[in-house]
């Protein structure tokens, strides 16, 4: 008798358990859901995430509201995300530095693999080498030849150590072995400006920052670091197409959640957010960025940021490079 009271019981709590999922699936979100950006207002990551947040609050009519928490190279907001209550109501816009920094820091008081649920890719933009007019190069290959014959001579650009125009740089070392000088800058825009002065050789960056120095031959393109072309820059090559293959440096962003967020909820804003991407005027807007709109699954975004991590760890090790 007991056996059979305590076989109805469990039943009954799952019963209850699965209309309780069912429910936070059909009622969520019912208050504003804040969007965390680990950068400040008006940068690449802050444009993506206010572009998705305005179709979402128009597709769930509810609030997104995009908060903007910069500092310790994005680890500031990162942990706010990852110490949130996961119930969906605070979302994170991650982007390399949550691939890179664990890699980076000696000490991080989050895990990214461990402490988020990955949630979709929201998009992706090649980072683009590119020289200034005086370096007689006008292909990776002329670069790279350049580079062997003026050993320790030639200097690249970056935001800083550890950001993604560094790392690029050091890959390029790595695969190709080449003995170049990295000047760190505070910030992408101060070390653009000295490229184009002329006070520095080459950099990567992102299509954005760079598209108008191109299209008005302040810089010169080399290669794009993508698997494809960049729609905005059609006639620069791939550095696949230059003869290294393998070699992909990209700004991206997706969306994290807290770990143990509900898969319900998870699915519920994957199906929106991808929905979000596919409308004409977000694909427009991330056009105008120089980036593609994508959506994945959560799944296909977990795989993507495990190999990123991996990806870079190598980098990192293999160069030595250490967090500011």
């Amino acid at each position: 008798m007991r056996s059979c009271c305590r076989k109805t019981t469990a039943a009954a709590l799952i019963v209850l358990a699965a209309a309780a999922n069912v429910s936070t699936a059909q009622t969520y979100p019912n208050r504003p859901v804040r969007f965390i950006v680990p950068y400040s207002a008006g940068g690449g990551v802050d444009i993506v995430t206010r572009t998705l947040a305005q179709k979402l609050t128009e597709l769930f009519n509810q609030s997104f509201v995009v908060e903007n928490r910069p500092g310790g190279s994005t680890n500031i907001g990162s942990e706010a995300v990852a110490r949130a209550a996961p119930d969906g109501y605070m979302l994170l816009m991650g982007s390399p530095a949550n691939a890179v920094n664990g890699s980076l820091f000696a000490k991080l008081p989050y895990d990214t693999l461990r402490d988020f649920a990955p949630v979709s890719l929201v998009g992706y933009g090649p980072l683009v080498l590119v020289v200034h007019p005086s370096v007689p190069a006008r292909s990776v290959k002329d670069l790279i030849a350049l580079c062997k014959s003026r050993p320790g001579q030639l200097s690249y650009a970056s935001g800083g150590n550890g950001s993604s125009q560094h790392l690029a740089g050091e890959m390029l070392k790595v695969m190709t072995r080449v003995d170049i000088v990295h000047v760190p800058y505070k910030g992408a825009a101060p070390a653009l400006v000295d490229l184009i002065g002329g006070q520095i050789a080459f950099m990567f960056n992102n299509t954005l920052e760079v598209l108008p120095y191109v299209k008005t031959a302040r810089l010169r393109a080399l290669a794009v670091a993508s698997a494809k072309r960049a729609a905005v820059l059609p006639d620069v090559p791939t550095f696949a197409e230059s003869g290294l293959p393998g070699f992909e440096a990209t700004v991206w962003w997706g969306v994290l959640a807290p770990a143990a967020t509900p898969k319900d909820v998870i699915a519920r804003l994957n199906g929106e957010i991808v929905r979000a991407l596919r409308a004409p005027e977000v694909k427009e807007r991330f056009t105008t960025l120089g980036a593609e709109a994508t959506g994945s699954t959560p799944e296909q975004f977990g795989e993507f940021l495990k190999s990123e991590t991996a990806k870079w760890a190598n980098v990192i090790k293999t160069s030595g490079i250490r967090a500011d």
